[in-house]
């Protein structure tokens, strides 16, 4: 079952299309990312689902069924732009937030002191907002948007201007909210966190899907090919034979072993590759050397820019 399917979703605004019938299917319990550069459409899509927007043409379902304002009270949705009431103290906003998600106030009560805790917020329940850090009104605000225990959370740029610190501590709450069924849409420019969180993404750009799939099977549709071969011994003084057509890109060597990574034409010459150094080394390890995501990211808007400027699709 999905949570959320998205088709062919196109919005315009005074004549520009920021999304072009884009289309996504979110499965439920895990981690899904929606990814592009600034401008691409993604916050325009992510208000779409909450419903602050209403798109021009194309469906939206929630649990396989016709999306509803019903079906909002399943949401949790962190926006960009942060929306705090500044003059009000921050254990009062926390429950007057909680009263309008449906909670009664006791529970509220009962799960705010659990997250404060966990957040080592305590001491700030009766301060005034304005008080508050810009990272710490974040942590209140991620924890306004997870109180009720949505079945989705809609985060849209949630570790911006978190440090490393509270960064790790979000994104160990995310892995624990996915642990237990639940299912996240994370719209991030940070790729360390794609690659750390998210089991299937989709990249757009200009209003348009250029890229999505699975995490792991992207990794290695868009692989390049280069293997990395570490050996026990002393790398020779000339570089070590390769066959024709493959590349050495680098090599690094140390007391005891050295590292070569080469760029292959295709499997069977990395094979072949292996079986020489086989023969002349002993193989300490062998592996296929898959993209990073940002080099993914980079790549794919690089290709979707070029067709544009040519008019290709």
């Amino acid at each position: 079952m999905h949570i959320v399917s998205a088709r062919n979703i196109t919005k315009s605004f005074d004549g520009n299309t920021v999304l072009d019938k884009v289309s996504i299917e979110v499965p439920t319990a895990g981690i899904y990312g929606l990814l592009g550069p600034n401008g691409a459409g993604k916050t325009t899509f992510l208000r779409i689902l909450n419903k602050i927007l209403i798109p021009d043409s194309g469906q939206l379902f929630f649990k396989d069924e016709p999306y509803t304002l019903v079906n909002l009270h399943s949401i949790g949705y962190l926006p960009e732009e942060r929306g705090l009431y500044k003059k009000m103290k921050v254990g009062e906003q926390c429950l007057y937030l909680a009263r309008l998600k449906g909670m009664s106030g006791h529970e509220a009560k009962q799960k705010l002191n659990d997250w404060f805790e966990k957040f080592n917020l305590q001491s700030w329940w009766t301060k005034r907002v304005e008080e508050l850090s810009k990272g710490m009104q974040q942590k209140v605000q991620f924890i306004t948007t997870i109180m009720h225990d949505p079945d989705l959370l809609i985060l849209d740029e949630p570790f911006s201007g978190f440090d490393p610190v509270n960064a790790s501590l979000i994104k160990t709450e995310l892995l624990n909210y996915r642990q237990m069924g639940k299912t996240i849409i994370l719209s991030t420019h940070n790729m360390n966190s794609v690659e750390e969180l998210c089991d299937e993404i989709t990249l757009i750009d200009h209003g348009k899907v250029l890229l999505q799939g699975n995490v792991q099977m992207i990794k290695k549709s868009c692989s390049k090919n280069i293997i990395e071969i570490c050996c026990r011994g002393n790398i020779p003084d000339q570089l070590l034979p390769t066959i024709d057509g493959c590349r050495v890109l680098h090599s690094v060597t140390n007391s005891e072993s050295f590292t070569i990574v080469i760029n292959v034409i295709d499997g069977e010459h990395g094979n072949r590759l292996l079986q020489l150094y086989a023969e002349k080394f002993q193989v300490l390890s062998f592996k296929i050397l898959l993209p990073s995501m940002n080099e993914i990211f980079i790549d794919a808007v690089k290709a979707g820019n070029k067709s544009s400027d040519y008019g290709t699709e």
